[in-house]
């Protein structure tokens, strides 16, 4: 099966947030895909299933709550079941990413307000 799901993102008319759901396309893994301006991203959260991003473009900071490290342009991060994190676009340019849920639905706990 080859499924093909135009998202739109990143072109002239693409919005700041996409998310597919992927278990409404028989997929076991669901995506955000972000163009984030700097200082934004999301409060302190995690999920039942982990969950992988790929920076297109831009800098971020990461943070499990306890450790942050910065990242930029082509990283790959990972965080596993359960561990909370989150992020923050910095830098003066857009931070793009993809965000991987390693499930069909997206399931989140928000931890901060």
């Amino acid at each position: 099966m080859l499924t093909v799901l135009p998202s739109g993102q990143w072109t002239e008319r693409g919005k700041r947030s996409v998310e597919i759901e992927g278990a409404d396309h028989g997929m076991e893994l669901s995506f955000h895909l972000e163009d984030r301006p700097p200082q934004t991203g999301p409060r302190l959260h995690k999920h039942p299933y982990g969950e992988t991003w790929v920076v297109i473009a831009g800098q971020a900071e990461f943070s499990d709550g306890a450790r942050t490290v910065p990242v930029g342009t082509g990283d790959v991060i990972y965080v596993g079941p359960d561990t909370p994190h989150k992020f923050r676009s910095i830098g003066e340019e857009k931070l793009r990413i993809v965000c991987i849920h390693g499930s069909g639905r997206f399931s989140t706990e928000w931890l901060e307000d």
